[in-house]
């Protein structure tokens, strides 16, 4: 059986992205003392605003579920680029970090700005450095490896 090179590349991409991420997230966030479903929460509050931290178990799965719908998305905006941009295939951990740092201030800069996440953001030091590092390397780099690897299988 013949596999489709973009979902190999979406999925096998958006999926390690979104499982590393959250891990360095909920893990993070228990040693500063947040519970794993007040931090899921929040995620839900980006589409709920301040009605997910209401909603229980139910919107800690819908943060769940939202975070691994963003990570395929980023997955398909990387596999997409790179159809036109070649060159990001052929050195993927470079280009996976720098696709993650675009993420990371995409993200912060953009998306939780424009949605109804009901805080403000601070920039504190640790977080924005961890969260750029896990940002390059457990979502830049596992989905630009995963691209090159479904780009390697379709020229072979």
């Amino acid at each position: 059986m013949r596999r489709n090179p973009a979902v190999f590349a979406i999925l096998v991409g958006g999926l390690i992205a979104a499982t590393l991420d959250i891990t360095y997230a909920i893990s993070f966030s228990a040693w500063r003392g947040v519970p794993p479903t007040r931090l899921l929460q929040s995620v839900a509050s980006g589409l709920l605003g301040s009605a997910s931290y209401e909603g229980g178990t139910a919107t800690a799965v819908l943060g769940l579920i939202l975070h691994y719908l963003m990570a395929l998305l980023i997955a398909a905006i990387f596999y997409f680029a790179s159809r036109r941009l070649t060159f990001l295939t052929r050195n993927p951990i470079t280009w996976g970090a720098l696709y993650g740092i675009v993420v990371y201030a995409v993200m912060n800069l953009v998306v939780i700005p424009l949605s109804a996440f009901p805080h403000q953001l601070k920039f504190v030091p640790i977080v924005v450095t961890t969260g750029l590092l896990v940002h390059m390397f457990c979502i830049g780099v596992p989905i630009s490896l995963a691209t090159r690897r479904a780009s390697l299988a379709t020229s072979a």
